[in-house]
């Protein structure tokens, strides 16, 4: 589910977990909530408890289990003792699911969002720009940056060096 479609939950305990688990940060990137990065992918009531599902950025990603330790803390919180955290590898995430307030908020950290997909285009296809000045004289310095779904590209207009969120 794209983080940009709230699910409307009428049930206040799923509007609970949805709110709890869609408010956890990003552990790599804390300028993100999960509901940003587009990885909360459904609340539902499944054999008398409330499941909640995840979806990693990729499956290697290191992340993933202090994401659903987080996660679990979060509804532990909210009053929601039995809630169960999933994660589903399919569909897979992809840098579509980014919400267009967590591509703002990447921005606003210093990480040029990956490139939204134009008709006929592929990902990665479109000019990067900085996140600091906004310039497309950009390029490449390493294909991994800080983490490995980031690359390290440098402006050459500002020549400050910056992360890129990788498309996929």
């Amino acid at each position: 589910m794209n983080a940009s479609a709230v699910p409307l939950l009428e049930d206040p305990a799923l509007a609970t977990a949805w709110a709890a688990a869609a408010a956890v940060v990003d552990p790599e990137i804390p300028a993100l909530t999960l509901e940003d990065l587009g990885i909360l992918r459904g609340v539902e009531w499944r054999d008398g408890r409330i499941v909640v599902s995840l979806t990693p950025t990729y499956s290697g990603c290191p992340a993933t289990l202090a994401i659903k330790l987080a996660v679990e803390a979060a509804l532990l919180d909210a009053g929601l003792s039995t809630a169960h955290v999933e994660t589903v590898l399919s569909p897979a995430w992809s840098t579509a699911d980014i919400s267009d307030a967590g591509r703002r908020k990447l921005r606003e950290y210093g990480i040029a969002p990956p490139a939204a997909k134009a008709a006929g285009t592929l990902f990665g296809e479109e000019p990067v720009a900085c996140p600091r000045c906004g310039s497309t004289v950009t390029h490449r310095i390493a294909e991994f940056g800080s983490t490995a779904c980031k690359a390290l590209w440098r402006c050459e207009t500002c020549r400050e060096p910056f992360d890129y969120f990788k498309c996929h």
